[in-house]
């Protein structure tokens, strides 16, 4: 069955990242049950005034020491500028794991971009690099949205990469990281073609080595959206056991399975429907909970319903197809 939750108990980057600039501070009624004990109210915004929080990434437990941020600290990735304008932050912001709370405006800037319109394209890599996607326009409306790109950033805030391709990085819209530490596979949704590529990449001192890109989806509607500016493929969620890609399809209004994710060499067209339901409304983000059950953060852009705004659907046991997700060699059922 599905479990539709309002996101005030839990996940609050999932949260953050699709649709929201706060969350309420609380104590769980159940800690032993619940994936964080309690959610802290902070702005997202900067001094620049950046708005419209997109991206959500941890830092990871052995990130490197010697930069600004650090394990367990969380950065946010800003798509709108003091105007409001989409397409057009500019900012990454950190912020770290125990506070303090900052009032609007005073969020740490990890961050300046010389690109605009950081997306939900976001992740941090083990070995001290954090990867962030953009898809700009000058004037905040689809008419002017642009390519984009992907940039590698080291612990100290400096660009060390950028990544730019037509066909594989068009409006770096979301992504996923198989990290291996050393090396690593990064799983990009792009919203002005539809597709999903995969990028294969070496990791070292001085930054990643793009080694290899591949299509592995195509064929997922992308539209200009008067309040969201464009929709297509946005979530992305990777089981490396099963070696397969979750994709989150805003548009399409559906959760779409691509198998042999990591290996296939030619796209699949949209892959195998493994959620569609009446409780997705135009679902953004995807992350697996720590209980292996899929969360889908609904951004409303699609078959909304006034009464059930900005929810989170947890898809778990007795809908109509199963999948296997595994924790350290435990496996854990989850029915979608």
């Amino acid at each position: 069955m599905h479990h539709v939750r309002q996101p005030s108990a839990w996940l609050p980057a999932l949260l953050v990242a699709a649709f929201s600039f706060y969350a309420p501070m609380i104590q769980a009624a159940d800690p032993s049950n619940s994936f964080i004990p309690r959610l802290i109210n902070s702005t997202t915004m900067p001094a620049n005034g950046d708005v419209n929080p997109y991206g959500v990434a941890f830092v990871p437990a052995g990130f490197p020491s010697g930069g600004t941020i650090a394990p367990g600290g969380v950065l946010v990735s800003n798509f709108n500028n003091s105007a409001n304008l989409q397409g057009t932050g500019t900012t990454i912001v950190a912020l770290p794991p125990h506070g303090p709370v900052a009032p609007p405006g005073t969020a740490t800037a990890f961050f300046t971009s010389s690109l605009s319109g950081l997306s939900t394209a976001l992740g941090v890599l083990r070995a001290g690099f954090v990867i962030v996607g953009n898809v700009p326009t000058t004037d905040g409306t689809y008419a002017t949205l642009g390519q984009g790109a992907l940039q590698v950033i080291d612990r100290r805030g400096n660009v060390v990469n950028t990544f730019t391709d037509p066909v594989f990085l068009d409006g770096p819209w979301d992504l996923t990281l198989d990290d291996r530490t050393t090396e690593a596979t990064v799983f990009v949704s792009n919203v002005r073609s539809g597709t999903v590529a995969r990028l294969e990449v070496a990791v070292g001192a001085g930054g990643l080595t793009l080694h290899a890109k591949t299509l592995v989806a195509t064929g997922y509607t992308h539209v200009p959206n008067a309040a969201a500016l464009v929709l297509g493929p946005t979530g992305l969620a990777y089981d490396d056991v099963s070696d397969t890609l979750y994709v989150a399809s805003t548009n399409d209004n559906v959760v779409f399975a691509i198998s042999d994710a990591g290996l296939r060499t030619h796209p699949v067209n949209r892959g195998s429907v493994v959620f569609t339901s009446e409780h997705l409304r135009g679902p953004l983000a995807l992350a697996f909970a720590p209980n292996g059950h899929l969360l889908a953060a609904n951004g409303d852009a699609v078959n909304a319903n006034v009464l059930f705004p900005s929810e989170i659907v947890e898809l778990d046991s007795g809908d109509s197809k199963t999948v296997t997700k595994q924790h350290d060699s435990c496996p854990i059922d989850v029915d979608l």
